[in-house]
């Protein structure tokens, strides 16, 4: 069965650029987060496509547990962005649970192909 992850990470990713434009328009802590959750927000779907094209079990492995752990970090500056009122908590819902979720599987992924190791 074909996963759908690596698209499902791209959309989480493009809604991420989506939320770092409209927090680029403001100055100061707010661009300084923006670049923060950018990076980490764009990173897991890129380490997920990374995986999809590895030449082992390990390297699999390797770029699934970075995707897992952008992810976590994502979720951290989401959750900031929300309790610190630079975005209202409503309007990072959605986002902070798709990384929430995202985070669920991809260590769901790396703990069985260790456990089969």
């Amino acid at each position: 069965m074909k996963s759908d992850l690596p698209e499902r990470t791209f959309e989480f990713a493009k809604r991420i650029v989506l939320l770092c434009r409209a927090l680029e328009e403001t100055p100061g802590v707010s661009r300084t987060l923006s670049n923060q959750i950018l990076r980490s927000g764009t990173s897991i779907g890129a380490n997920v496509e990374e995986g999809q094209a590895s030449q082992s079990d390990p390297d699999f492995i390797s770029k699934y547990s970075i995707a897992c752990k952008e992810a976590r970090e994502t979720h951290y500056w989401l959750r900031l962005l929300a309790e610190t009122n630079i975005v209202p908590e409503p309007q990072l819902a959605d986002l902070t649970d798709e990384a929430s979720q995202l985070n669920a599987i991809l260590t769901t992924i790396v703990k069985k192909l260790r456990a089969r190791k």
